[in-house]
């Protein structure tokens, strides 16, 4: 997601892509993980591209303290509007470096990186790992979507192995604690996803 080359297609489609994002429920995207996985409120969560903050969102309606960091303006613009008043706080910031975020000190219990990780290139994996486990608190828990399938036109995406993104996170200290597989939400029988939550010791 560095400028404009991970976030290609996305500003156009806003408005369109906000009505596909919201078409599907939190609870729908983050089942397997939601009562087992994920912290009890009041917890500091992050959600990184957040897109049109449904997951945010949801989230601070739980109870959460949430920072929901969208590099995209068209799309921030877009959920700060679908979810006026959730408490949910937005920021311009964009992997692999957060240099907002990572000049303000904070921690974080939960990190989400839902359907967000596809669009780095290899190499940007190591500095965004770096970025991600800075930011996590002892204990914390790092939670990321990877897709599986054809890349869209106008896109930029990289299929990647999930053994490659558990290597970048086991060689800086997290430990995997769940992997799963599922089907595209959206009913693209040529996309599917792995799941990986991974846990900085406290």
């Amino acid at each position: 997601m560095k400028g404009p080359e991970g976030t290609a297609g996305y500003g156009e489609q806003a408005e369109q892509l906000a009505v596909q994002y919201e078409s599907v429920s939190f609870a729908q995207v983050h089942r397997s993980l939601l009562r087992r996985h994920y912290p009890a409120p009041p917890a500091a969560v992050l959600d990184v591209g957040a897109g049109t903050g449904r997951d945010a969102a949801a989230l601070a309606a739980l109870g959460h303290r949430v920072v929901a960091v969208e590099p995209t303006p068209e799309l921030r613009a877009v959920g700060e509007r679908l979810h006026a008043g959730s408490g949910v706080r937005w920021v311009a910031d964009a992997l692999p470096e957060l240099p907002v975020l990572s000049a303000g000190g904070e921690r974080f219990d939960l990190i989400l990186i839902t359907a967000v990780w596809m669009h780095l290139a290899p190499d940007e994996g190591p500095p965004a790992m770096d970025a991600l486990v800075r930011l996590l608190a002892p204990g914390g828990r790092l939670a990321l979507t990877l897709r599986h399938g054809p890349v869209p036109p106008g896109r930029r995406m990289f299929d990647l192995p999930p053994e490659h993104t558990i290597a970048l996170a086991t060689a800086r200290g997290l430990r995997p604690i769940h992997r799963g597989e599922r089907p595209d939400l959206h009913g693209r029988e040529d996309v599917h996803w792995t799941e990986l939550l991974l846990e900085r010791p406290g």
